[in-house]
């Protein structure tokens, strides 16, 4: 497998985990995903390991119910580290009112062992 094909995989399995709506079949994707101690670092959120890394997960997935994340753009990698971006987009309108990118760094097997997210869209807080 070339370095390019080792970071889409791992791309592939970060999608897989964060569309997976059902418990079992999330925490499995997480565990292909992520490094048993891996971790995920936004500006909302620092966990680790798998139980941790689901929750937050199912946590985004019960703020927007009806959107899956998408992967943007291309995947560029060196070094055991990569980049991609993505967009929260609605099943129902195809509207995607998040969006930012990712940096991940992987372990020997191929699976996260970290993530940096940053948010370059969010929907506005609503006003009273």
């Amino acid at each position: 497998m070339t370095a390019q094909t080792q970071y889409e995989t791992a791309v592939a399995r970060y999608f897989e985990a964060w569309n997976a709506t059902d418990a079992e079949a999330r925490a499995k994707a997480v565990a292909a995903a992520w490094t048993e101690d891996g971790s995920y670092t936004d500006p909302l959120a620092a966990v680790s390991g798998h139980d941790q890394l689901a929750a937050v997960i199912a946590g985004a997935q019960e703020q927007f119910p009806g959107f899956v994340f998408q992967h943007t753009g291309t995947v560029d990698g060196h070094h055991d580290t990569a980049r991609f971006t993505w967009e929260l987009v609605s099943t129902a309108d195809g509207s995607a009112p998040v969006a930012g990118f990712d940096v991940i760094t992987l372990a020997e097997d191929g699976r996260i062992r970290s993530v940096l997210g940053f948010l370059d869209r969010i929907p506005a807080a609503p006003t009273a």
